[in-house]
């Protein structure tokens, strides 16, 4: 029986995000999970709380936690190339669906559906991951020009308008009470 499942998954700390771009602070992967987790855990409480939803709010945040577990197989695509065509955003699909399959292989096979289940998450739980993942990706940003790394600006443009553009309330609620601290300095913020 293979039950390198685990191994595999940890092995997220050693994918760098970001390849295309220079970088004062490299983030792997690993990083952005937990980030997107954090963030993702928070959209769900929002939703439940001011926009009648009915998130389960831990199932929603181990969600995003795996989000990205595929790419211990594929690597960190870059955004652009990932959907340069349509047809490339077929074919990445098709190859995240076979690289969720061999990780699954990886388990015990009284364990696979349940971690099938946070794999390929349930539709309602896509947006609210997918904001959150979008989210990091612009707090990323922020970081870098913050340390004057002008290399994000044009990225940081058009992932805001990406985020505007969801529809998410929960995204939008955010936005507007809690992401204006990730411009701030430590000291402005503990003030």
């Amino acid at each position: 029986m293979n039950t390198s499942f685990f191994a595999l998954v940890f092995r997220q700390r050693y994918i760098k995000r970001w390849g295309l771009m220079r970088n004062v602070n490299d983030e792997n992967l690993s990083e952005h999970s937990s980030q997107t987790a954090m963030i993702a855990h928070a959209l769900a409480y929002i939703g439940n709380r001011y926009f009648n939803k009915n998130y389960d709010a831990g199932r929603v945040t181990i969600c995003a936690l795996y989000h990205d577990a595929p790419e211990v197989y594929t690597g960190d695509m870059p955004t652009p190339v990932k959907y340069f065509t349509p047809v490339m955003r077929e074919n990445y699909k098709s190859i995240e669906d076979n690289a969720v399959n061999a990780l699954l292989l990886h388990l015990p096979e009284d364990f696979r559906r349940d971690y099938k289940s946070i794999l390929e998450y349930p539709e309602e739980y896509k947006t609210i991951i997918k904001a959150a993942d979008k989210l990091c990706a612009y707090i990323k940003c922020i970081e870098e020009l913050k340390c004057a790394n002008s290399e994000f600006e044009k990225a940081k443009q058009s992932t805001y308008d990406s985020l505007l553009s969801m529809n998410c309330p929960e995204l939008n609620y955010f936005m507007q009470h809690f992401l204006p601290a990730f411009e701030l300095t430590l000291d402005e913020m503990q003030s």
